[in-house]
């Protein structure tokens, strides 16, 4: 019986998950972002500006979805000497559009760039203390608890970029998904595309952990210039329509791949192989915790390239998760699979 890793009904849509404005301390509007990522074939961007989670309805329309959110962070008063200050990053999304209330605010600390100028805007439970932040696995964990209990989905971001020690990124317990590219980072000069990253979160128990790929986008340098941090990296989601309903739903199933180049069109297992089908790609490898690596090239001839694989998988597997390589060196990835569930 045919399984599919992606669903095989819905279309994909192109989206940004993690994103500033002029709302924070991005140096283009919302209304400018939005023609920037439409012009590019985004039909969804994540309004995740720092700190301040502000709906911007008036931006959608039948071909665009804005998502409400927002970024925290978590940061460590001291650095050690030689080194910057530890920081935890996470972005926020809501689960519905009429869902507007922040959770974890302050009143007083946590807004920078221009957000102080939109605080009287803010949303949130008056009837609860003001949530102080301090930079501990304890602290970040009760905010991600908080946020899950109020339905929103939770990345965790950049891990490079923000110098945290792998021994704390792996304490951190229930988000969604975390960061495996994170373009701006990546165009900034960090090694923030991170597979070692997730696989030791996998190692540490996070088996339901997925994969984003994200701009987190700040535009401080223009179209045209090699570290224009837009529309280098995204998540494509395999939903029923582009309703808000439709596309919370599919990040919280998993159904999308992160990717910073290549188009993963089917995934499937079928008789005890895995189906690929893609764009012009150099590899096609599929991973799992075994030192068991499996690829498939095209060596006929230089220039040459692949579209599809057929790779046999067994239950000893475990879990299996995909990437696609193109000849620029550009990936896609997909979380990780139980294989139990796929050969039943």
């Amino acid at each position: 019986m045919r399984k599919y890793l992606l669903p095989n009904e819905g279309q994909f849509y192109k989206a940004n998950l993690h994103c500033h404005t002029t709302v924070s301390d991005g140096k283009l509007p919302p209304e400018i972002v939005k023609k920037v990522y439409k012009e590019k074939g985004y039909s969804v961007v994540a309004f995740t500006d720092h700190d301040l989670m502000l709906p911007h309805p008036e931006l959608k329309d039948e071909e665009f979805l804005p998502l409400t959110g927002y970024e925290m962070e978590f940061t460590e008063p001291v650095a050690a000497p030689g080194f910057s200050k530890r920081t935890a990053h996470m972005c926020l999304i809501s689960p519905t559009e009429s869902d507007t209330k922040q959770v974890c605010w302050h009143r007083e600390k946590y807004l920078f760039g221009n957000a102080p100028y939109y605080k009287d805007r803010a949303m949130f439970d008056e009837s609860l203390p003001d949530f102080e932040r301090e930079y501990s696995v304890e602290c970040v964990n009760k905010a991600i608890a908080l946020a899950k209990e109020s339905g929103f989905f939770v990345t965790y971001n950049h891990p490079v970029w923000s110098r945290e020690h792998i021994e704390d990124i792996v304490r951190y317990e229930g988000m969604d998904a975390m960061e495996i590219a994170n373009y701006s980072c990546l165009v900034g000069g960090y090694e923030d595309y991170v597979p070692w990253v997730y696989e030791e979160m996998y190692r540490h128990g996070k088996d339901k952990l997925y994969v984003v790929a994200a701009d987190d986008n700040h535009n401080v340098h223009p179209l045209g210039h090699a570290r224009f941090d837009s529309c280098g990296a995204w998540v494509m989601i395999k939903a029923e329509s582009l309703t808000y309903e439709n596309i919370f739903a599919s990040l919280k199933n998993g159904d999308f791949y992160a990717s910073r180049g290549p188009e993963i069109k089917e995934l499937y297992v079928e008789d005890g192989k895995l189906y690929v089908s893609c764009s012009d790609a150099f590899s096609i490898k599929v991973h799992c915790p075994l030192r068991k690596g499996r690829s498939v090239y095209n060596y006929t001839k230089a220039g040459d390239v692949i579209n599809s694989a057929v790779i046999p998988i067994t239950k000893d597997d475990g879990r299996i998760r995909v990437t696609v390589t193109d000849m620029r060196g550009n990936t896609a990835d997909t979380r990780y699979y139980s294989v139990d569930e796929l050969l039943d």
